[in-house]
């Protein structure tokens, strides 16, 4: 493994939606009572621990591919790759994002890579992927086309 990275879903962002399960829960408290409560809180809190832990995105380049999520592509159809700041995410993101692009990105994540896909057979023209660490992804991901 040359690079493993898992973008998880920041404190921040679990607080808030914690913040809508409780007042659900304060709701089916006023309308069901105690009982009914107690177990909408333990289930809404299970649910909120399975989000944290379902929707983090993970990234692997091996010696052979790149994976992101469930997708990935072999070295053999990498063409060019760039680091991205925070304002040409922004950029690709919306005025000049090409609908037929995999997008592996999450909004609070500011930075990313845009690796270009080199395949007559894939329609996909590049994949945008969030990532803490662009320069690490990116060393890792010239020395796997090498």
């Amino acid at each position: 493994m040359r690079y493993r990275e898992v973008i998880r879903t920041p404190l921040w962002l679990l607080a808030i939606i914690y913040f809508f399960f409780l007042s659900l829960v304060i709701s089916i408290w006023a309308a069901l009572g105690n009982n009914s409560a107690l177990v909408s809180l333990v289930v809404l809190t299970l649910i909120l621990v399975a989000v944290y832990i379902k929707a983090g995105l993970v990234i692997e380049v091996d010696d052979t591919e790149i994976r992101v999520g469930r997708a990935h592509l072999q070295r053999d159809f990498m063409g060019e790759i760039t680091a991205l700041d925070n304002q040409q995410l922004k950029r690709i993101r919306t005025r000049d994002a090409d609908p037929a692009a995999f997008l592996a990105i999450r909004f609070w994540s500011p930075r990313a890579v845009q690796l270009f896909v080199n395949d007559t057979r894939d329609a996909t023209p590049y994949w945008l992927i969030s990532t803490s660490q662009p320069e690490k992804l990116l060393t890792a991901l010239k020395a796997l086309k090498s």
